[in-house]
């Protein structure tokens, strides 16, 4: 595929088959996305890889933990938006809500819904990407992780896999480490939910709005007449 088209055209997929996706494929889209660029070079990823009862495991404890009352704690702070990327982040559920037909005031499909970003959205595997501890204090790292991200969702339209990049299904690292034994210098930075994408799910039609070049570009030193 070529890559502006693959650019334009990857959408988050919230709704997968339930057919597995071999371990040679992944293997090949994470070969390519190990090329991914990084400062100086020094490659800061680490990526598990779950399927079979392994990922069903860490569905259901994250599922335990979120009705047992424990709250959700992802290893990477975040903060909440404000302004016009809140009301982004309100227009996406609204439109997601919208083609899922989940009112409002419908509680119980509310969480219905909830439920399946902490299981990965029911993909037959997940990629949880790590960073070492050790480079807390290196800020572009995270800048880093964030490349080999969008890579690895790339690669996988080679190969007619969706993705769905999600901080849900790591909201519960006790959970993670506990299933997968998981080193405890590695932090836990995202999850990204993997397959070959249902065309029937209604939420895999959602086609987000891009804000237009004109208004987040600023040009500097270029003749207004090129």
């Amino acid at each position: 595929m070529d890559i502006v088209e693959a650019i334009r055209t990857r959408r988050s997929a919230r709704g997968f088959k339930r057919t597995p996706v071999p371990r040679g494929v992944i293997t090949e889209i994470l070969r390519a996305a190990s090329h991914s660029p990084s400062t100086m070079n020094t490659q800061p990823w680490g990526i598990t890889v779950v399927a079979g009862q392994v990922l069903e495991d860490i569905k259901r404890g994250n599922i335990d933990a979120l009705n047992s009352g424990v709250a959700p704690q992802g290893e990477v702070p975040l903060r909440p938006y404000e302004g016009a990327y809140r009301q982004r982040q309100v227009d996406l559920a609204i439109e997601i809500f919208r083609l899922m037909g989940i009112a409002r005031e419908d509680k119980e499909k509310r969480t219905s819904w909830m439920h399946r970003g902490y299981r990965f959205f029911d993909a037959p595997a997940g990629l949880i990407l790590t960073i070492d501890k050790s480079l807390d204090d290196s800020p572009l790292s995270l800048l880093d992780m964030g490349a080999i991200m969008q890579t690895i969702c790339l690669a996988a339209l080679d190969h007619g896999l969706a993705t769905c990049i999600e901080d849900q299904a790591v909201m519960f690292p006790q959970v993670i480490r506990r299933v997968t034994g998981m080193s405890a210098s590695k932090r836990i930075v995202i999850g990204i939910a993997i397959g070959y994408p249902d065309a029937d799910f209604p939420a895999n039609r959602l086609e987000t709005k891009r804000e237009p070049v004109e208004a987040i570009v600023d040009w500097c030193g270029f003749d207004e007449r090129q």
